[in-house]
């Protein structure tokens, strides 16, 4: 896969992951979510989380630091997301807010910060 399809996807991925905010932040004002906890906390169920373990990515890619950090990273932040939808599931908003506003802001934060320096990287490469 070359530079300019990676930079692409993970332009997506920057985009669909700020919808996740407004997703949770609805659920917690709504108190539901057509999303369940269990799915939402699913890594690989996302557009972009099909992506990284589908098949277009080489072995390089795959080895590389940015890869495997964005990998966890990526886990980390769909696992808090689902977290939040677990609280807000059980009727527990005080909690879910928390949650949102700190655990899920950070692996948030974090996720996109390593997605625009792999894409910055990937730019010079090109």
């Amino acid at each position: 896969m070359n530079a300019q399809a990676i930079i692409d996807e993970v332009n997506s991925a920057i985009g669909a992951h700020g919808m996740w905010k407004m997703r949770l932040r609805t659920a917690i004002m709504s108190g539901q979510c057509e999303i369940t906890a269990a799915h939402a906390c699913r890594d690989d169920k996302c557009a972009f989380g099909t992506w990284i373990y589908g098949p277009s990515l080489d072995a390089q890619v795959r080895a590389g630091v940015p890869y495997q950090v964005i990998k966890r990273l990526h886990a980390e932040f769909h696992q808090t997301a689902g977290g939040v939808l677990a609280q807000v599931e059980r009727g527990n908003m005080a909690d879910a807010k928390a949650t949102m506003d700190g655990e899920f802001a950070d692996r948030s934060e974090k996720l996109v910060r390593a997605l625009t320096k792999w894409k910055g990287e990937l730019v010079r490469l090109r």
